[in-house]
């Protein structure tokens, strides 16, 4: 609940701050670079087991569309630990929403070699000048396991 109410004044706070005209909020677009993380709780669905994920990401904004195109590098920090790399495809549909696919490859810290992973994620960011904040939830799979994470998405538009 704490969590919700600080979301929510945050966009309070966003939404008052600057000194941008109301025709300026209007158009605003999604910056063209975004670096970005996001920290979560994750849960391993087969191995029934709780851990920790940190995602980072870079988005660059095709021009003119609705779509991004950049690589992202995920860390489970405790067992099972791993390593994802990955391609970024995102589409943001309306302000402040965003969908992403990242295919990729996996390198479990237990067993040698690469497999492949897919990630998809959403999140809804409050912005802040050229920051923002919101939840995200990731759903992740590699041939070993599933994994499901909702946490906290921080990012740096420029």
């Amino acid at each position: 609940m704490i969590f919700v109410a600080a979301i929510f004044s945050l966009n309070s706070i966003a939404q008052t701050s600057g000194n941008q005209s109301d025709k300026d909020l209007a158009s605003h677009e999604h910056p063209n670079n975004e670096i970005g993380i996001a920290v979560a709780p994750a849960y391993f669905i087969n191995e029934k087991v709780w851990t920790f994920a940190m995602h980072i990401h870079y988005t660059r904004i095709i021009p003119k569309t609705k779509f991004g195109i950049g690589a992202s590098f995920e860390r489970i920090v405790l067992d099972p630990k791993h390593s994802t790399f990955g391609l970024v495809l995102a589409y943001y549909p309306i302000e402040n929403l965003s969908f992403t696919l990242s295919p990729g490859m996996t390198f479990e810290d237990a067993n040698p070699g690469a497999l492949f992973a897919l990630h998809l994620e959403t999140a809804y960011e409050f912005e802040i000048g050229n920051f923002h904040i919101g939840p995200a939830f990731e759903f992740a799979y590699d041939p070993n396991d599933y994994h499901l994470s909702l946490g906290v998405h921080v990012g740096y538009g420029f």
